[in-house]
């Protein structure tokens, strides 16, 4: 497969696993007052992918990964919602997919 469809494939896979994702609500408390977070946690993922790579360096001269620290390149979830559950979930599929095409990939992320 060429990298679009491999994308495509990550992107179809990532987007379903966000759909259905459950995250664990929570309850945050300040004060007095308690307000309940269906959603969960709030926070970032990502894929990262060796960016020496004619896959990394395709994703990175199209705008769909980054620099990232230390080395290699971040595919940043892309969806509008502050989920960490949801959001992890996303980057476990996306990457799954990478990964069974032969591109090494893992999901990361990090709770805000």
């Amino acid at each position: 497969m060429n990298p679009i469809q491999i994308l495509n494939e990550a992107n179809l896979a990532g987007n379903a696993a966000f759909e259905a994702a459950i995250p664990e609500p929570m309850v945050v408390v300040g004060g007095s007052e308690k307000y309940f977070v269906s959603e969960g946690p709030c926070g970032f993922a990502w894929v990262k992918i060796k960016g020496n790579t004619a896959f990394g360096k395709y994703c990175k001269k199209n705008g769909i990964a980054r620099n990232s620290y230390p080395s290699g390149l971040q595919i940043s979830d892309p969806h509008m919602s502050q989920s960490y559950d949801r959001k992890m979930a996303w980057a476990y599929a996306f990457a799954e997919v990478l990964n069974a095409n032969g591109i090494e990939a893992y999901a990361d992320g990090r709770l805000d």
